[in-house]
């Protein structure tokens, strides 16, 4: 077993330990006692240096002990571990923060907290209802300011899970527990690091709502990373009203009148392109000049879009007998339109042409399309579909 010393002491910063195993060829270090937090309940693990070497991951193992993997093998019997406390620090905020959250969710709306993950720039939690709505998200973050401001005591205790420890969430450990309390609001039996008083949390700010598997994905930050995510939606919306050359409280309303403005323009342009390929697709039509057997057929290259597929279909309803032959390089791919008295199956067509190239497709008697691996192999199909056995 490891005695963890971040139990009694969140802030200590510096701690001496005696090696008593290990492993990876001295990479991976066992200490009788280690200040390190390993990854758990939500909350990464700690890093920065054990005998001067990087910390590069620190494991909870089964049997108890803590593992410290290192960036190089340790050949020291009593090491000096320094931890690297702004992360330390930044996740003691993000943690207790998640604690005040889930009691206020508790406390205002009776919504529990179902899990709790700690990402580098922005925390989780899932809770217990399918959503929450805006009154509900500012009344929490109100509560919660109110709570930080009165700078209540984060207590810890080890205390018996045999009596009435009158969690917020029951556990199912036994023996002693370690107990993380905020007078008035909270007690969870919580193995984390944390701070001394909710007044070094700073704002709770919630970021984002999302449905996840029935329940509802709170996204927040709190502490130094608070100050970090309003800096930048600062600088953000700072950048869009310079952009718009409107005031902020202007801003959004302006936006959107243009995103609006923007979408009706794309539908004109939609409308407008389709119209002028079709009429393309007309013009070719009359400017095709039938074989022998009395079929129009007309090549184009370029990208297989929308444009290129009304062109298509316009040739081949402009008049009998016609068959338009469409080929993109990026990617490789065939379009093959054919009227139904074309006696071309523009489908099989397709279909046979990039088979034999390496490629898929199909389609039915009027439209077939299909694609290939390589340039090359589009040359092939393009001959395949054009030669005297093809369209």
């Amino acid at each position: 077993m490891t005695e963890r010393l971040y139990y009694h002491d969140c802030y200590l910063r510096e701690f001496r330990g005696n090696i008593i195993d290990v492993a990876d060829g001295g990479r991976r270090v066992y200490l009788d006692r280690t200040a390190f937090y390993p990854t758990s309940g939500g909350q990464p693990f700690d890093v920065g240096t054990l005998g001067g070497l990087g910390v590069r991951d620190v494991i909870d193992e089964d049997d108890g002990r803590i593992a410290h993997v290192l960036e190089a093998p340790l050949e020291l019997s009593e090491v000096e571990g320094r931890i690297d406390w702004a992360r330390r620090y930044d996740h003691m905020q993000q943690h207790t923060g998640q604690h005040v959250l889930s009691a206020v969710l508790i406390e205002l709306f009776d919504i529990p907290t179902v899990s709790f993950h700690m990402g580098a720039v922005t925390s989780t939690i899932d809770v217990a209802a399918a959503s929450l709505d805006q009154k509900q998200i500012e009344r929490a973050e109100e509560r919660c300011a109110e709570i930080i401001g009165e700078a209540r005591p984060i207590g810890i205790t080890f205390e018996d899970s045999s009596t009435d420890l009158g969690l917020r969430k029951a556990t199912e450990r036994t023996g002693m527990l370690r107990i993380v309390s905020i007078p008035g609001l909270d007690r969870c039996g919580c193995g984390g690091t944390h701070v001394r008083s909710t007044a070094e949390l700073g704002p709770i700010l919630i970021r984002k709502l999302e449905k996840i598997r029935g329940n509802a994905r709170v996204e927040f930050v709190c502490g130094r990373r608070g100050l970090i995510q309003a800096r930048a939606d600062f600088r953000t919306l700072s950048e869009i009203s310079r952009l718009v050359s409107v005031p902020f409280e202007e801003a959004a309303a302006l936006v959107a009148a243009q995103v609006e403005k923007a979408k009706t323009l794309e539908k004109t342009c939609a409308r407008l392109g389709s119209e002028l390929a079709q009429r393309e697709g007309r013009e070719l039509y009359a400017a095709a000049v039938p074989d022998e057997a009395g079929v129009r057929r007309v090549t184009q290259r370029g990208p297989i879009d929308d444009a290129m597929r009304a062109r298509a279909q316009a040739f081949v309803a402009a008049g009998p007998k016609a068959v338009f032959v469409a080929a993109s390089e990026n990617p490789p791919s065939i379009l093959v339109a054919a009227s139904a008295d074309s006696g071309v199956h523009a489908g099989n067509a397709v279909k046979a042409a990039v088979t034999a190239a390496g490629g898929r497709g199909g389609g039915n008697l009027g439209l077939g399309q299909g694609s290939v691996p390589t340039a090359a192999a589009l040359e092939v199909a393009i001959r395949s579909i054009l030669g005297p056995a093809g369209v």
